[in-house]
């Protein structure tokens, strides 16, 4: 394997498969099965999950919701996604620990750094939910945040996209796909990779994002193999 410790990024509405909104069982089973072929081969495995699929701060405040409060309904969004992938992991057989930046003593752990590499060391997969709980950061830099405190080799950003394109695929028939990009193209063109924050944060401490289709069987030990897999930002 390429990567020894990865962080895997998901967003929320991932976890909804073909549904409007929520969590679709087969979904989840289906990333738990390609977590354990990387998690067989020795890959030591943190994950940061969005909460999109149930709700967004951003949304509820432009409705005249107060910002901070969304935002924290956003964050127990993540840990409830969490909880999820907790239990599709487990089903599947992997050793696994939840972690929230928020404390809910009764459905996990605090996240406690030394703690959460001392699991990783063990084998078991860590879930990270509840964002870094802080209002106005979202899961994208929570999880440049994690990547760094953890020590991990790579953010694997888990999308329905095979990639960076110079223009969203999904729209423009046109779109050019980028194989390699660095940090610095990716803000010279005003490429989303991820929101300016976490981006700065990621580039700032060196560390590569690789953004692939998650949702591609076997993908996710493609990616972690070494395979030329999606796009990869670097310096």
């Amino acid at each position: 394997m390429k990567y020894k410790r990865i962080l895997l990024k998901l967003s929320g509405e991932a976890l909804m498969g073909n549904r409007q909104y929520g969590i679709d069982p087969e979904r989840l089973a289906e990333y738990a099965e390609d977590i354990k072929t990387i998690t067989d081969k020795g890959v030591e495995v943190a994950i940061v999950i969005g909460g999109g699929n149930i709700f967004r701060g951003v949304s509820g405040a432009s409705k005249g919701m107060d910002r901070v409060q969304g935002d924290h309904m956003g964050m127990l969004a993540t840990v409830i996604n969490g909880l999820a992938l907790q239990s599709a992991l487990e089903n599947a057989g992997i050793q696994t620990r939840l972690q929230s930046a928020i404390k809910i003593n009764e459905v996990a752990e605090p996240f406690i750094r030394r703690r959460a590499i001392r699991h990783l060391e063990k084998g078991r997969v860590v879930i990270f939910g509840g964002g870094t709980g802080n209002p106005y950061f979202t899961t994208d830099s929570a999880a440049v945040l994690r990547a760094i405190e953890i020590e991990a080799d790579v953010i694997l950003k888990g999308t329905r996209v095979d990639g960076i394109y110079n223009a969203d695929p999904e729209k423009d028939s046109t779109a050019v796909k980028f194989n390699f990009i660095s940090f610095d193209e990716v803000l010279k063109k005003g490429l989303k990779v991820m929101d300016t924050t976490a981006f700065t944060l990621s580039q700032e401490n060196n560390l590569p994002i690789i953004v692939f289709d998650m949702n591609k069987k076997g993908n996710l030990l493609k990616v972690v193999s070494g395979e030329k897999i999606g796009t990869e930002v670097n310096i």
